[in-house]
């Protein structure tokens, strides 16, 4: 095991407060559960070593490890393609159990299934949230919804449950007064993110969490108010990271370093890089893999919104989302020790390099 695994735990789970003034290294996700995923073998490909990664796509979009090997990043590592998903915690389920190599989730699904004993461990933010890319909550802007109270009864329609959406909601409403039993009176229901717009504005739910192009074109439709948002609300943070197995990450260091300073070369990128020309770049990614995909929603594509350089993990990340499942009483409080649950050691990227030109390393 890596030295990460035997270190002493560093600090105690992130106040809410703390995590607001994260400004460093450090949407969504179908409806898995994680309870039964802390027992997954992660037996996959038995004992032999491997220069291939396989992993998920979601699709209609380009995922930073798409971009790294279409850039030529990966440094010989391939990436094997072995279906879509819609669920960030299903996600990384195929990564403990073997099934894929790498799988990417919310920080709190990542938190909650290494409670459970999962053997994965968290390389890399991925994803996040800042002003141009971000999870906005919306009701009909005629409609009487207009505080965090109001919400009391109401069905909340988002990609999944135990992922991203359902946590900013809760932590809004209990950031708005709400106590545990009131919170616990909002409905969070998964409705398939494509039919979210078309179910609020048909009456079905009373709000809607919208990201990336659904919010976007929802927006140009008119006629909806934003009652909050994670931006406004946690201000910029890397929210979700990349796990590996701990059995690939023995066996495949050299491979896992690969991919994972690949990976933070692409972010780096696509953040140095004119939005018109990521766009275009990706677009093409989609038409050359012929997957039946329609590439045209990429236009709205902002940024990957991942906080830090290179993606590196902050453990306030973690620390601030296992404070929040135990405050729940969705782990125990001792139930995970963060600091034993991300590495960076498989992240080469440099800062430094990486300002002498896009995606230097």
């Amino acid at each position: 095991m890596r030295d990460s695994r035997d270190a002493p735990a560093r600090n105690a789970p992130a106040s809410r407060r703390s995590f607001l003034a994260l400004t460093g290294a450090a949407a969504l996700t179908g409806a898995a559960a994680l309870g039964a995923a802390g027992c997954g073998s992660a037996a996959g490909r038995g004992g032999a070593k491997t220069d291939t990664v396989r992993y998920q796509g979601w699709a209609g979009q380009v995922t930073p490890p798409e971009l790294a090997a279409d850039l030529g990043y990966l440094e010989g590592v391939k990436l094997e393609w072995v279906g879509n998903t819609i669920s960030g915690p299903q996600d990384i389920q195929t990564a403990a159990t073997g099934e894929t190599d790498v799988g990417g989730a919310f920080n709190g699904a990542v938190v909650k299934l290494a409670a459970g004993g999962a053997p994965i461990t968290a390389v890399i933010s991925y994803y996040g949230t800042d002003k141009e890319s971000y999870n906005g909550f919306y009701a009909d802007a005629d409609g009487p919804l207009r505080t965090a109270r109001d919400l009391k009864g109401e069905k909340v329609g988002m990609n999944t449950l135990g992922g991203h959406a359902e946590a900013v909601l809760d932590v809004y409403l209990r950031g708005k007064g709400l106590s545990g039993k009131e919170a616990g009176q909002v409905q969070p229901l998964v409705v398939p993110p494509v039919n979210a717009e078309q179910s609020l504005r048909q009456g079905q739910i009373g709000v809607a969490a919208l990201s990336g192009v659904l919010r976007d074109k929802a927006r140009e439709r008119g006629g909806l108010r934003e009652l909050f948002n994670d931006y406004a609300l946690l201000g910029a943070f890397s929210a979700g990271t990349y796990v590996i197995a701990d059995r690939f990450l023995d066996r495949n260091p050299d491979t896992a370093r690969a991919f994972v300073t690949g990976v933070a070369r692409a972010v780096e990128w696509s953040r140095a890089t004119p939005r018109e020309e990521v766009v275009a770049r990706m677009t093409e990614i989609v038409k050359r893999r012929k997957r039946n995909e329609d590439a045209a929603p990429l236009r709205y594509w902002r940024s990957y919104g991942v906080a830090g350089t290179g993606g590196r993990i902050a453990e306030k990340e973690l620390a601030f989302w296992a404070d929040w499942l135990a405050d729940r009483g969705d782990i125990e409080r001792d139930a995970v020790r963060v600091s034993g649950i991300y590495s960076n050691e498989f992240n080469g990227y440099r800062a430094a390099r990486g300002r002498k030109g896009k995606g230097a390393r």
